[in-house]
């Protein structure tokens, strides 16, 4: 046996780190946990009020993911790495959160400029911790992690960072479909905002804090700011808003997100964070080429 057979792991230990497989892991014992607490849910209906036992959830649930992320997705596949590390935590969270405020106001404005969006008056915020918990803090968590943590880093690992973000993408499209007020339309632009925008985040960053604060600021900085419908929810923000006119630009009922304002601006963020991450060198090659590129070398 030569120095080079002699240096690979079994193969049971290949098979376990191949990136296809890492994922299912993933996968399962991140459904297993949210089963889990979802069942804990059902358990305490009744025992407290709806919205405290909502909130409730929703930080048990994020602090059981942490865990998950802590214990088991950080040693999986064959290169280990913390998509939560707690060390700029914070810095990353209120960037993303202020990234997105900016981002949707400005979206905001310009639709106000063409005429599709105006302010009748105060809103009554009716439901705002909810929005704030499951719109925002739940969603925004628990989307990234599913969606960036698990899908796109294994399947970045297996096909290279291009085909992570066009099948990511694609399905966070695809897993909106079911909304309010959802058009293949919608689909296809929140595929192209939220897909390169929280993508390209994460490609460039390397963590999940920036695209956890992109996704909560963006819901919020709708929602709960300006009124606009959050991927086709009705909302009872701090202010009362419309949206009028033609639904390439207001987006109709499914809200500005479903505009062309939105695609091209937030399609434009994200397309500037891609091409920063390109730059910065973080674009990996499929599996089959590095294993080829490694055997050349």
């Amino acid at each position: 046996m030569d120095t080079e057979q002699a240096a690979q792991p079994p193969l049971w230990k290949r098979i376990w780190n191949f990136p296809l497989v890492a994922l299912l892991a993933a996968l399962a014992v991140t459904v297993a946990v949210l089963a889990a607490m979802g069942f804990a849910g059902e358990m305490l209906r009744g025992a407290l009020p709806r919205d405290v036992r909502g909130a409730l959830m929703v930080i048990a649930t994020i602090a059981a993911l942490i865990a998950v992320q802590k214990l088991v997705l950080r040693r999986l596949g064959e290169h280990h790495h913390d998509d939560l590390p707690l060390a700029g935590a914070a810095r990353g969270l209120a960037l993303g959160t202020f990234g997105a405020f900016v981002l949707f106001s400005l979206i905001v404005g310009i639709a106000a400029l063409l005429g599709a969006y105006f302010i009748v008056g105060w809103g009554g915020m009716n439901n705002w911790l909810m929005l704030l918990f499951t719109a925002g803090i739940s969603a925004g968590f628990a989307e990234e992690f599913i969606f960036r943590g698990i899908l796109f880093r294994w399947i970045e690992e297996f096909a290279g960072s291009w085909a992570a973000l066009v099948i990511t993408s694609g399905l966070f499209g695809l897993a909106h479909i079911g909304n309010d007020n959802a058009t293949w339309f919608s689909s296809f632009t929140i595929a192209v905002e939220a897909g390169l925008m929280l993508g390209g985040a994460y490609m460039l960053t390397r963590s999940l804090w920036v695209p956890i604060g992109l996704h909560f600021g963006w819901n919020m900085t709708q929602g709960l700011v300006w009124d606009v419908p959050v991927s086709g929810n009705e909302v009872d923000g701090l202010v009362d808003a419309r949206l009028v006119g033609d639904p390439l630009i207001s987006g109709g009922a499914f809200g500005l997100e479903a505009s062309l304002i939105a695609l091209v601006v937030a399609g434009g963020f994200g397309v500037w964070l891609v091409k920063r991450a390109a730059d910065k060198g973080e674009v990996m090659q499929p599996w089959w080429v590095r294993r080829r590129l490694a055997s050349e070398a």
